[in-house]
């Protein structure tokens, strides 16, 4: 049996796995690992500035394509610690990475040794599981374990911490012996399904609720399939935004209490049936659920059977993959469509397009400072059907979701409900790494953009080119919307004058200056009609010099968007709503009077 190093043995594991990128940040007590990783080879690495922010490339490979698990590393006691924000934001999510870290010897675990820090404990609330490995022979069992948890059932992340006298321990292990253990996922029954869609049938005014979890099985073409078949309105969520085009025309709208449409939660309220797939009905989706609730019916199928009845109680839950139950979904409607037993959903669903053609929210705006609204209206202009977005959290967020368009899965991808500040940058350039050929376009205000800004320098050194929209008003702009309710406008300032860029006013950071120190390029937008010109320029400079490109807009310091506090029925519109064609010209459907 050939004989190597822990450390040399978890890494083969990795590449017969299917790993091939990973990313962290070297340290004494991870050394061994780094030497492993660079004498066996075949998986390229990236070096972060931060470790959290190798934590969040991870999360954004891991995102941008079926089948990848994203590899963040970091040395002991402060790395592991950086990564939990990542862990964290990775289990809310239901995203696969795995976090390997450096740990003190065996024999001082229990001295208060420098950088020793029991983080298996610490990750165990926000990973799947969490071992430290004491013993090198057991190196490639938990390894496979790792894999086997991260992709069996709801997906999610595992944290591996290694002694480095464990790394450097010699065993017996033959890579070429190594097999992954089969995945295990429920899988709903031709009965529970035939049951859904009886009472589906038996609705007048039924939508799919489609979440997630569509995306994560690899299953939004079977989503289609069913949705065409019974011509059922879809309703995706934030995390299964593009699972069908915004342009379907079955498509209805998102519904929730920020991240929303004005016709996605009018064609909601007047539904009677929901058949929840893949989702978790986050409260930002349902608002007070009385009014969510009240009149419906539901079904809800998830991967995880606790998720079920744990916000509400369903009708008829089912616990199932969402590929292996849109499989039967699908052959029980092609054989009732072939005996004539599908209601017609017609009138219904060009219901529900009536909406999305009469309820539409204004974006043309020639306002300087610029509105934010123009910045998503020339957004859609300038990046096509193949652009994949990513961002965090922020108004720049929530209005994103409501006036940019997604036709394919995994195009936007957006961190859910953790939502951590500074998750943007490092997101993008994951998800650049894992497909750098495509269109990758960030959105972030000044604050997310500021908090790891400096993960701009890991896309100057590794050429890992996107696009960065920065929109600048100088405010924490989300915080300061929410503290209207309570009379305060306080600590959510950003403005100073900067001494050594005085032409930008009150807006404090020169952005165009620090990105440039990175090693970035930059344009500073100030007038809507260099909004365009700037997005086509932008993507030329990302062509040319591989690098991140960041597009600032400069806008009105205050700015309120649409949002609810309380339920979907009573979303307050601060802004002039859409009432002539020209008032919203990239809207998915033109204006049509109401």
């Amino acid at each position: 049996m050939p004989r190597m190093t822990a450390a040399r043995a978890a890494v083969e594991i990795l590449k017969r796995e299917g790993v091939s990128n990973a990313f962290g940040v070297p340290g004494a007590a991870i050394n061994p690992f780094y030497a492993a990783l660079r004498a066996s080879g075949g998986v390229d690495h990236t070096l972060a500035r931060h470790v959290e922010g190798a934590s969040h490339m991870a999360e954004g490979y891991t995102r941008a394509k079926a089948g990848n698990i994203g590899v963040c590393i970091g040395t002991s006691g402060p790395a592991g610690t950086d990564m939990i924000t990542g862990l964290y934001s990775a289990i809310a999510d239901s995203i696969p990475i795995l976090c390997i870290t450096g740990q003190a010897p065996t024999a001082v675990l229990h001295k208060e040794d420098f950088q020793a820090v029991d983080i298996a404990s610490i990750a165990k609330p926000v990973t799947k599981a969490a071992t430290t490995v004491l013993e090198a022979a057991q190196v490639p069992g938990v390894f496979q374990q790792a894999f086997h948890l991260m992709r069996t059932g709801r997906p999610g992340p595992v944290l591996i911490d290694l002694p480095i006298d464990v790394q450097l321990t010699e065993i017996e292990f033959d890579p070429e012996l190594y097999e992954p253990i089969p995945v295990h996922k429920p899988a709903a029954s031709r009965k529970q399904i035939e049951r859904a869609v009886q009472m589906l049938n038996a609705s007048e005014r039924p939508v799919l609720v489609a979440g997630g979890g569509i995306i994560n099985a690899d299953a939004a073409e079977l989503l289609v399939e069913f949705a065409e078949l019974t011509g059922v309105p879809v309703v995706p969520t934030l995390m299964g935004w593009g699972i069908l085009p915004d342009d379907h025309e079955l498509n209805a709208g998102m519904v929730g209490l920020q991240t929303s449409h004005r016709y996605g939660n009018a064609n909601f309220l007047e539904s009677d049936f929901v058949l929840g797939i893949g989702n978790r009905w986050a409260n930002r989706h349902t608002g007070k659920l009385d009014v969510y609730t009240q009149g419906r019916t539901f079904v809800h199928v998830d991967i995880e059977p606790t998720q079920i009845g744990k916000i509400f109680a369903p009708d008829l839950g089912i616990a199932s993959d969402a590929k292996a139950a849109l499989e039967l979904f699908v052959e029980v409607a092609r054989e009732l469509k072939a005996a004539g037993g599908l209601k017609d959903r017609s009138a219904w669903a060009a219901s529900t397009q009536e909406r999305k053609a009469t309820l539409q929210r204004k974006t043309h705006f020639d306002n300087v400072p610029l509105k934010p609204q123009r910045v998503y209206e020339e957004m859609n202009r300038a990046f096509g059907p193949e652009t994949r977005y990513v961002t965090t959290i922020g108004l720049s967020q929530i209005a994103g979701a409501q006036m940019l368009h997604v036709y394919k899965p995994r195009h936007w991808i957006n961190c859910g409900q953790a939502g951590p500040l500074g998750w943007t940058i490092p997101a993008a350039l994951g998800v650049a790494t894992a497909d750098p050929d495509g269109t990758v376009v960030a959105l972030s205000g000044d604050y997310d953009f500021q908090f790891m800004l400096e993960e701009l320098a890991v896309g100057a050194q590794h050429r890992i080119p996107y696009v960065h929209v920065l929109v600048n008003n100088s405010y924490l702009g989300l915080i300061r919307q929410a503290q209207r309710n309570f009379d305060i406008d306080f600590q959510v300032n950003l403005e100073f004058e900067n001494l050594n860029s005085p032409e930008l006013g009150v807006y404090g950071v020169d952005h165009v200056k620090v990105v440039e120190g990175l090693g970035c390029k930059a344009i500073r937008v100030t007038e809507p009609d260099q909004l365009l010109p700037a997005f086509e320029e932008a993507k030329k400079l990302a062509a040319e010099f591989r690098v991140p490109v960041v597009v600032e807009a400069i806008l009105e310091r205050v700015t309120n968007i649409a949002m609810s506090g309380t339920d979907i029925a009573s979303v307050n519109e601060f802004e002039d709503l859409a009432t002539d064609p020209s008032h919203a010209p990239t809207a998915i459907r033109p204006l049509t009077a109401s």
